[in-house]
């Protein structure tokens, strides 16, 4: 063949590599999405999805260099099949990946990328050991201390002496109530503890032996939206002489008020953002006014979540491709180095996890979610006592 034949395959060569492979020089990044829009999660993916895509937006058109655009993969609320979702993006050739929802679904969705060298930010998987896997490609913007921070302030503010703690055997759960009791016992309460699996439907055993027994002032519930709805269904039946009723992540939620409006007055669950928001700064009017363009809707703090954790990793690819590294581990490296002011507070990594996390406890009141601690953040006081049937 003569030389110049040897050229010219050599520059389709290089063409065809530049078309598939991602590239410091390039100007729009894919990025993979791996999230439950499907099965018992489903209501919290599609918030989650929401604001990722409005970090995309808003990214887009204020970046000024770079682009992204997001691949996304139904993990329908599966493990095995978020890995098979991570895999597939992966092989479309994704840089990162921003999503997922439940610690066991995200420990080894997270892995799978681990394996591939790619990043994974995500809001939705607090376990402890998802930090402790020594991974330079995993990174989390909340954790399970923050969660324990609001639901043992408000029952501080609430001044109750006793709770029931009903929670999942997952390990997320499962760790986050027992560092719940730790605390709460520490500072004088009695707290009984009912564990559960994941796959029971029929709660009315359980909240019948905390009505007879243990007639606390509170309960407490610690798992996934399919849980509280089946604690509260049973709740509502029985009727416990309880003061009010406590949950954590995917429980003050407008679709949840919209879904299950006879469940849901007076309950409590964590919740950064008050329902409607409002915001202040420059960059929250720009994630409210894009979330209403849209979605024709207020956002909730899922969607803020996404949106936060969606940014971070934009701006952190961004970065990387400015030097040349996003090929080369830059983006894990430029994540690791992030020190970032943004809509859910001070975001640094140790470790992958982000050891400023505290979250707020809102309270569905009327149509609204009100933020009801800590009282600083408050945008109006609780409703206590309080119970959906009263």
């Amino acid at each position: 063949m003569k030389p110049q034949g040897y050229k010219r395959l050599a520059l389709v060569a290089a063409l065809a590599l530049s078309l598939h492979a991602p590239s410091a020089l390039a100007d729009e990044f894919l990025v993979g999405e791996q999230e439950p829009l499907t099965g018992p999660l489903a209501r919290v993916g599609h918030g989650m999805h929401e604001g990722i895509q409005v970090a995309v937006e808003v990214f887009n058109k204020t970046n000024g260099k770079h682009t992204v655009k997001l691949l996304t993969q139904d993990d329908e609320s599966s493990p095995a099949k978020a890995v098979a979702a991570v895999e597939k993006l992966a092989s479309e050739g994704v840089v990162a990946f921003t999503g997922g929802y439940g610690s066991n679904i995200i420990g080894p969705a997270s892995d799978a990328a681990n394996k591939l060298g790619l990043p994974y930010i995500t809001s939705g998987g607090v376990a402890n050991g998802l930090v402790q896997r020594g991974y330079k490609t995993f990174f989390r913007i909340n954790n399970t201390a923050g969660y324990e921070k609001a639901m043992v302030g408000v029952l501080q503010a609430m001044q109750a002496k006793s709770a029931s703690m009903i929670y999942s055997t997952k390990e997320a759960t499962q760790h986050l109530a027992q560092d719940v009791q730790k605390d709460l016992e520490a500072k004088g309460l009695k707290v009984a503890m009912h564990a559960f699996d994941p796959g029971i439907s029929d709660f009315k055993p359980i909240v019948n032996k905390v009505r007879l027994q243990d007639r606390p002032d509170v309960i407490l519930m610690v798992g996934y939206e399919n849980d509280y709805i089946g604690i509260l269904r049973a709740a509502k039946v029985l009727k416990p002489d309880v003061k009010a009723l406590v949950g954590v992540w995917s429980l003050a939620t407008p679709k949840m008020a919209a879904d299950f409006p006879d469940l849901m007055p007076k309950v409590y669950g964590t919740a950064l953002l008050p329902y409607p928001a409002t915001f202040t700064t420059e960059e929250g009017k720009a994630f409210h006014d894009t979330y209403k363009k849209l979605f024709d809707k207020d956002p909730d703090y899922l969607g803020q979540f996404g949106y936060v954790q969606s940014m971070l990793l934009f701006n952190a690819i961004a970065r990387a491709a400015d030097k040349g590294t996003a090929d080369k581990g830059g983006i894990a490296q430029e994540l690791a180095a992030t020190d970032a002011k943004t809509l859910i507070g001070r975001v640094q990594f140790t470790n992958g996890d982000n050891l400023n996390f505290t979250h707020h406890m809102g309270q569905h009141q009327g149509k609204k979610i009100e933020i009801v601690w800590p009282k600083e953040d408050a945008t109006a006081p609780m409703q206590y006592p309080g119970v959906p049937w009263k």
